[in-house]
């Protein structure tokens, strides 16, 4: 008991306006950027508007709890996420099959990021990644992130010109809200010029729908295999390499084994995949959430509140989103995570031997090269693995 009171009151005294400010952003973003997806995925496989509703519940509640409970268990910023490209993925093959066999497929999926996490295998692979090519694949998963807060500029120049003034003033005079001010300053902005369409937005509550899951030899080669191999490749790999090239060495095994946990629970209820946040962790790890690194968990715990809120008001909370200016989502997207791209580059670049490795993970990642439904940042570090090996011949070879 005493334990626990003590740990609620230095969460009081780490609590931030900062830091919940880039858990509101964290989820904004991982919200609106990939939602549309996950509606899609869902209706793919035959789900009836109540049950994508069950979709959104189940995965709100499965990022709240994880994003919570693993944040307040290591005192460092633990995101968790779903798997983006793992819907992507229902959506092209899951059709012909029953829901109740892809609900089947995404139990099998859940234990199978059990097994590789409690067993410690993914962390023995992981391990061997250098922070220099962590940190070149960080930066170059961020590239379009930044690069997109100025490319908005073409179509709506005045919100993201305003955006950038405040950003740039809050950076100097109050920089621990200069998120927070952005963002504010966005909402007014898109207010006062009629850019926010609030039209047919109700407050809506999800319903938790359980599907009977059922299992077949189709659904657990066509579903469950690549579900699981592209959330571990393409969502859990860079996933701990941002976390540890920001500065944070979490226990990565206990970590994907809770998660799998989690999902395994959730996932008759419609979480298909959960797993360790890339883009959106950035945001509660860089000096956005917080001058001090060891008060940024707070911001995972805040992103983890505003998802359990997510999953309880499902569809309403999709129209909320969809209501603002994807202008203003990509802006201080962009905004929030400028300190992060910054201060990658410089970790990829800081050791002479290893900067061309470095380099070539940073532009292959940021190319977005995408094969055999894996994205671009795990090709970024298999070609970063490459090139550092042979560097590494090269001058062995010299000798």
């Amino acid at each position: 008991m005493r334990i626990a009171w003590s740990g609620l009151s230095r969460l009081g005294r780490d609590v931030s306006l900062s830091a919940i400010a880039a858990g509101f952003v964290t989820v904004l973003v991982g919200f609106a950027s990939s939602a549309a997806i996950v509606f899609q995925a869902a209706k793919s496989l035959g789900a009836t508007p109540a049950q994508i509703g069950s979709w959104i519940w189940a995965l709100g509640l499965g990022m709240g709890v994880t994003c919570i409970g693993l944040s307040l268990a290591y005192r460092k910023p633990v995101v968790t996420a779903w798997s983006t490209p793992g819907a992507a993925m229902l959506i092209a093959s899951g059709a012909g099959l029953p829901l109740s066999d892809a609900i089947g497929a995404f139990v099998l999926c859940a234990l199978m990021i059990v097994i590789a996490g409690f067993s410690g295998v993914f962390e023995r692979l992981i391990g061997r990644i250098p922070v220099s090519l962590a940190s070149g694949m960080l930066a170059g998963v961020l590239l379009r992130f930044g690069m997109g807060a100025f490319s908005a500029m073409h179509t709506q120049l005045g919100l993201v010109l305003t955006m950038f003034g405040v950003y740039l003033l809050s950076r100097r005079l109050l920089p621990r809200y200069a998120v927070i001010l952005t963002l504010l300053a966005g909402v007014l902005f898109a207010a006062v010029r009629g850019l926010i369409a609030m039209e047919g937005v109700s407050l809506q509550g999800a319903v938790p729908i359980f599907t009977v899951p059922t299992f077949s030899v189709a659904a657990g080669i066509g579903i469950a295999l690549p579900l699981f191999l592209v959330t571990m490749a393409s969502q859990n790999v860079p996933g701990v390499a941002v976390s540890r090239a920001s500065g944070y060495d979490i226990p990565v095994s206990p970590t994907i084994g809770w998660i799998g946990i989690v999902n395994l629970l959730l996932a008759p209820f419609g979480a298909f995949a959960l797993n360790i946040a890339a883009i959106t962790a950035a945001i509660c790890t860089g000096r956005e959430a917080h001058e001090d690194p060891a008060r940024r968990y707070v911001a995972a715990v805040a992103a983890g509140l505003f998802y359990l809120v997510m999953g309880m008001l499902g569809a309403t909370v999709a129209l909320l989103f969809a209501a603002f200016p994807a202008e203003l989502i990509i802006a201080i997207a962009g905004m929030a995570l400028l300190g992060t791209i910054g201060a990658s580059l410089v970790a990829a670049l800081r050791e002479e031997s290893e900067r061309e490795p470095a380099l070539v993970t940073f532009l292959v990642t940021a190319s977005g090269l995408s094969m055999f439904g894996i994205g671009s940042a795990f090709w970024g570090l298999v070609a970063g693995v490459v090139t550092l090996l042979v560097s590494r011949g090269s001058v062995a070879a010299k000798r």
